[in-house]
């Protein structure tokens, strides 16, 4: 976010995903508390230092991966993210063929890769998700806001679109709004972007393989370690296509939370607003979907 340091609004988010972090390491209660205590001193740090949430987040996790002798390539979640690739996989061949069916493939794919975004354990308490309900009732979401139309504007004319992705799970879905894309605009050149290192149950080089991405399009690495896209933060390459890109589109809160301050016309965030602090940045209510034009 642009505000310096971290909104108290914030904070209790960043309790619930340091404490996670801990259940998935089985932390023992002095383990946690030492882990919180850590989370509250870069808290306290956050404005003086510059900091924001996915630095905290990041820190927690380097912390973790210290204490149990790994480097950043050591992946805390990675039989959590195991588990929302199976479940999300299991929907894949019925929204394939529904997507196959639709009048409108790309609506329908925008809806898809949206729905998906609900895959998220960095806004969800740990194991408190239903996919299965979620996704169930797919054909009844509505959007809070949608700017589809805009984005189709643009989209007839661009050569280079930047995908910038999210969670393991969701970009099972994110696959399939590329492919329809790709089969629309057949020279329209998709570059999806992924972490660099695993944090939480973001997606990496890894999950976007075994996830079939390549097939769709060209992935890469945009060099960020945080569960966000801070442009400064972030591969040279990655800055470079975000400059020169036609349009973008943001997945997620964590990269609707750190581009909204630079986005432009050609960024479109899609999302599902999971608080009431990214509510109010996107003038949405919590829970709503929303597919926006950033300004």
């Amino acid at each position: 976010m642009s505000l310096k340091g971290i909104h108290p609004s914030c904070y209790s988010c960043i309790i619930q995903q340091v404490r996670s972090a801990a259940k998935t390491v089985s932390y023992n209660l002095e383990q946690e508390q030492e882990l919180l205590n850590n989370a509250l001193e870069s808290i306290l740090k956050a404005r003086k230092e510059g900091l924001q949430v996915q630095h905290i987040i990041r820190y927690a996790t380097d912390y973790v991966q210290k204490k149990l002798h790994k480097d950043r390539d050591f992946d805390l979640y990675s039989d959590i993210k195991r588990n929302s690739h199976e479940r999300a996989l299991s929907f894949i061949t019925r929204f394939t063929h529904e997507l196959e069916m639709s009048s409108n493939p790309i609506s329908y794919g925008i809806r898809l890769a949206a729905a998906g975004n609900i895959i998220d354990f960095g806004a969800k308490a740990h194991g408190s998700l239903n996919i299965e309900q979620e996704l169930n009732s797919i054909d009844s979401l509505v959007f809070g806001r949608t700017d589809e139309a805009l984005f189709i504007d643009k989209l007839r004319n661009s050569k280079l679109l930047l995908y910038i992705a999210d969670n393991v799970g969701e970009i099972l879905f994110d696959r399939l709004l590329i492919k329809a894309l790709k089969q629309k605009y057949s020279d329209l050149n998709i570059i999806v972007a992924v972490r660099d290192k695993p944090i939480i149950n973001d997606a990496t080089l890894d999950d976007a393989f075994e996830a079939g991405l390549f097939k769709e399009a060209k992935v890469i690495s945009s060099g960020s370690v945080l569960p966000g896209t801070i442009l400064g933060e972030t591969s040279e390459e990655f800055q470079n296509l975000f400059k020169s890109a036609d349009l973008i589109v943001s997945k997620g809160q964590g990269n609707f939370e750190t581009l909204l301050s630079v986005a432009d016309n050609r960024v479109f965030f899609l999302l599902r607003i999971k608080c009431e602090t990214m509510a109010s940045l996107a003038q949405q209510k919590t829970g709503d979907l929303v597919f926006m034009q950033g300004r």
